[in-house]
């Protein structure tokens, strides 16, 4: 809600918060890691400090555990200037944790610890309304609707945010190792599909998602609905497509030595959200759109330069930078 004081409108991100555990050294598996640094990590709670990082404003809504991880997400979460008034704290249940492999090519593997963890037992009855109503975007991902309560809290949320007036926006982030079985994920990832207004989805997912071995437009275009304005296909360190209902195309990546790869996808997706959320009608307007997703590109480069998503997700000044080549 743009108030008096020029306050910026605000992006709420709903979902998980958990700690990844990386291991101190790259290229082993979880048995042969001699030891593990804690990395903060969830990604709506990363695209939400990727939001402020930037400049924007942000809120997180979800559950973490009342214990010491929990209150430390949520302090985690103040100091990068994210509001944390849609934080609930359950009192039985943990905060999620993941074990994550640095393969040597920096991609990753995991192994989850939620049986079940706070962020699955977020109850509707639990949501702050009114936050999620002063929401100009509402960004979601599906690691929320794989149980209930809070798949019943996702939805609520969704649609509340939705009469509201918010830009729903959605990244699937597939975790195949959460779901109880391949079809169980793509049917409820799918489940809530036509009410995103912007989606963004890996070249992997939307693989995953049509069944397709091809990231070609046509493939793409299978997922298009009416209600979407824009769906983005990210190519790793090919850059990225974009459609839209009166435009299609690609925008060129930028090249760096990429480290981690933890937390690019919710860094482009932060970058994408501050930039539209102001002004929707950059969806319409081909040339502004690409200027965007350029940057939103520049965002998701920086951040595999750095081990970690939070500590690699960038600031506006170093974005710049990458754009200018400097």
């Amino acid at each position: 809600m743009s108030t008096s004081n020029g306050e910026k409108s605000l992006i709420v991100s709903f979902g998980e918060m958990l700690i990844d555990f990386v291991p101190t050294v790259s290229g082993v598996s979880l048995s042969e890691a001699p030891g593990f640094i804690k990395a903060p990590g969830g990604a709506p709670a990363n695209v939400a400090i990727a939001v402020a990082r930037l400049g924007g404003r942000a809120a997180f809504v979800g559950k973490l555990g009342d214990d010491e991880f929990g209150h430390m997400l949520a302090g985690i979460l103040k100091q990068n200037g994210v509001s944390a008034d849609g934080i609930n704290f359950d009192t039985g249940a943990r905060t999620a944790l993941a074990f994550v492999t640095l393969r040597s090519d920096g991609e990753r593997e995991f192994m989850f610890y939620r049986n079940p963890s706070a962020d699955m037992l977020l109850r509707p009855d639990e949501l702050n309304l009114d936050l999620i109503r002063s929401a100009k975007v509402f960004h979601y991902g599906s690691i929320s609707l794989i149980v209930e309560p809070c798949r019943s809290a996702h939805l609520k949320a969704m649609e509340v945010a939705k009469e509201a007036g918010a830009l729903l926006s959605y990244d699937p982030n597939l975790r195949l190792p959460l779901w109880p079985s391949k079809e169980e994920a793509k049917k409820q990832i799918l489940s809530i599909w036509d009410k995103a207004e912007v989606i963004k989805v890996s070249d992997e997912e939307l693989m995953f998602l049509t069944g397709s071995d091809n990231v070609d437009d046509e493939t793409a275009l299978s997922l298009w609905h009416d209600n979407l304005k824009l769906l983005l296909v990210t190519l790793g360190e090919k850059g990225c497509n974009y459609y839209t209902k009166s435009f299609r195309g690609s925008v060129d990546p930028f090249h760096v030595d990429a480290v981690d790869t933890t937390g690019a996808g919710d860094s482009y997706v932060g970058a994408l959200l501050c930039n539209i959320v102001d002004d929707r009608s950059v969806l319409e307007d081909e040339a502004r759109l690409r200027e965007v997703l350029r940057f939103a590109n520049a965002c998701g480069a920086i951040t595999t330069t750095k081990k970690g998503a939070i500590p690699a997700l960038p600031t506006v000044s170093e974005v710049q930078a990458l754009l200018n080549g400097n």
